[in-house]
């Protein structure tokens, strides 16, 4: 299993080593940020895995910085955690609906964090489970990172089989060139958008012999989606 990679946006530097410290222990990758321009930047660079984010910073609030991200087509997927001491449920309504994955409260145990952390990203990634993803005859495993159709295996290549463990955890959604480009490559990476068409024909060919390259679908003037359901 890749190590996840965490991005903690902390203004004070004790609290944001105290973090960080646990969570390497725990075995996440860490990044840090003391503010969102920071966090802008940092993810603009390479995308992280989940968003550690404390409610008060000093050019921003983590709340806004939330809502912002979430407003973000590139990265309104992104998990992020809210970190604040404000305990009222009001506060933690006010994070949740701002578009925050969940809500941990100051003092909290590494162990509760990392608890949380694993769970949201659980949720926003079947791969942190391991779990076996399978839409109608053809099933991914990330563990062994195996694809099979209808129980036979599918040859793909690298960026064939990081472009197909995308889609088939996030079905039934258009994607822009732009977006998968972001989201396959990362975004410090310069790729072509057209390279993205060329991949696509791979592995839409690597499925043809099964019958699943219909579920590449392009639509047209907009992107890329892949579905089970007709185009």
């Amino acid at each position: 299993m890749p190590v996840k990679t965490i991005l903690i946006v902390e203004d004070e530097k004790a609290i944001r080593e105290m973090i960080a410290f646990g969570m390497r222990r725990a075995g996440f990758e860490i990044r840090e940020a003391q503010d969102t321009r920071a966090a802008r930047a940092e993810i603009g660079n390479r995308r992280p895995d989940l968003l550690l984010v404390d409610w008060m910073l000093p050019d921003m609030s983590g709340l806004e910085f939330t809502r912002q991200l979430k407003r973000d087509p590139n990265l309104k997927d992104l998990p992020v955690i809210m970190l604040t001491a404000r305990a009222e449920e009001a506060d933690k309504v006010a994070g949740l609906e701002g578009g925050a994955d969940d809500y941990v409260t100051k003092p909290f145990s590494t162990r509760e964090l990392v608890a949380r952390i694993q769970a949201v990203l659980r949720r926003a990634d079947p791969q942190v489970a391991g779990e076996i993803i399978q839409i109608e005859g053809l099933r991914l495993d990330p563990v062994a990172h195996r694809v099979t159709a209808d129980e036979r295996p599918v040859t793909l290549g690298p960026t064939e089989y990081r472009m197909l463990e995308f889609f088939m955890t996030h079905p039934d959604r258009v994607y822009s060139r732009e977006q998968l480009l972001d989201r396959i490559w990362g975004g410090n990476v310069y790729v072509e958008e057209r390279t993205i068409d060329v991949h696509i024909r791979r592995l839409r060919k690597a499925l043809e012999d099964f019958g699943y390259d219909r579920l590449v679908q392009t639509v047209r003037g907009a992107g890329y989606r892949f579905s089970a359901r007709g185009e």
